[in-house]
């Protein structure tokens, strides 16, 4: 019963204070600690978590770098969702490349909705 309402979510620093540090009354996890981050992300799949989810925060001032999404994706087997920090299309592109299996943005969208489609062509391409 416990395990339906489990939800894991590795805050990482994206340099900017956020409502998820403020309420959970966690630190993030520095974005140069690759290999805190690898861990709980490994973790969370083990503790049978359907995907990770590595968020920088709403409105940060730098996303979850390419390198982290890289050693992230190499050590798990569940989707991993990239979040905060993506405000253009080439950023967006640069995470999909990297290894993240969904976006997530919303301030890129709420400042130019017009960029709805150049975002989508940016991380709706083959390998």
């Amino acid at each position: 019963m416990l395990r339906q309402f489990l939800l894991a979510i590795p805050f990482i620093d994206g340099g900017a204070g956020s409502t998820v540090e403020f309420m959970s009354g966690t630190r993030p996890i520095p974005m140069d600690r690759v290999d805190f981050t690898v861990a709980h992300a490994l973790a969370g799949q083990y503790l049978g978590m359907k995907l990770i989810y590595l968020e920088a925060g709403s409105g940060a001032k730098q996303p979850v770098s390419s390198a982290l999404i890289e050693a992230v994706k190499n050590v798990i087997d569940v989707p991993l969702i990239i979040g905060g920090g993506i405000k253009t299309p080439e950023v967006a592109e640069k995470a999909v490349r990297a290894g993240a299996s969904i976006i997530v943005t919303g301030t890129i969208i709420e400042n130019d909705l017009n960029l709805t489609k150049e975002l989508a062509d940016a991380v709706h391409w083959r390998k």
